[in-house]
């Protein structure tokens, strides 16, 4: 893995600390991988993400919500910015040659309907490249395994369920479910790995909550971080550095990343 590339820091400069690291974490896994145009961003959101993460410009970047894409088209981070639902995606069939997806299914309700579009307008041969929460996000959550010990569990399970909400996540599925699901449409997993350990997660939910301030901040001067500064940002890196650096293929991750190749 190439960890030349710091990606902790431009992430943590300009979103809350908890969508920083996941991201920063994420991005480390795309450094060695090689996407061969042309590549398409399902669910690109702001552009965030792309904009740090990779190198070069990615030729398409997809999403539903205008209101992100006006974001994603201001950080050049893409050729091209459409919007667009991922069950319909306006491509011919075998146009891209990969298609990544990041943090992007678990929030997708109807998700055969999604991957029979990446399907269809992936090329024999290419790269799916995606990552979502596993079977063990829920499990890892401090506040409600702090209720299951004191014997609250119902108290755990609602706040797991008020979590899950927050979060619009559909999917916390284990890797078997997700081969299952994409071979039903020709694409095979060649490779996956967990990552994000409960410890990290417990940074990401506790942001959740302590981010509050951000989001004053972006309602009122379109800015997540008034002051990306060493001096004001020093500590926060130093605490989520340990995160960052975490090994892979951690059996206790709370998420999955998966390499995927169309049949």
């Amino acid at each position: 893995m190439n960890n030349k590339k710091d990606l902790l820091w431009p992430n943590i400069c300009s979103v809350p600390y908890f969508r920083g690291l996941l991201r920063a974490v994420e991005g480390k896994f795309y450094q060695d991988l090689i996407l061969i145009d042309p590549v398409i961003d399902l669910g690109c959101g702001d552009g965030h993400f792309a904009s740090i993460s990779f190198n070069k410009k990615v030729d398409v970047g997809i999403d539903p919500w205008t209101s992100q894409l006006k974001y994603a088209v201001k950080t050049k981070a893409y050729h091209n910015v459409v919007c667009g639902d991922g069950s319909r995606i306006p491509f011919p069939v075998g146009y891209f040659n990969s298609v990544i997806s990041n943090s992007v299914l678990e929030h997708i309700n109807d998700i055969d309907s999604t991957i029979s579009e990446v399907s269809r307008v992936l090329a024999s041969g290419g790269l799916f490249v995606f990552c979502v929460p596993n079977h063990q996000f829920l499990s890892n959550l401090s506040i409600s395994s702090c209720l299951d010990r004191i014997g609250l569990k119902p108290l755990g399970n609602a706040y797991r369920r008020f979590f899950n909400k927050i979060s619009r996540h559909y999917h916390c599925d284990p890797p078997e479910l997700w081969i299952e699901r994409l071979e039903i449409h020709q694409i095979r997993i060649e490779k996956w790995w967990h990552y994000f350990s409960p410890n990290a997660l417990h940074m990401l939910e506790w942001g959740h909550y302590l981010g509050l301030p951000s989001l004053i901040t972006h309602y009122l001067f379109q800015r997540w971080i008034l002051i990306p500064r060493r001096w004001n940002l020093g500590l926060i890196d130093r605490m989520l550095r340990p995160f960052y650096n975490e090994a892979v293929s951690r059996n206790d991750g709370s998420y999955t990343f998966f390499i995927a190749r169309k049949i």
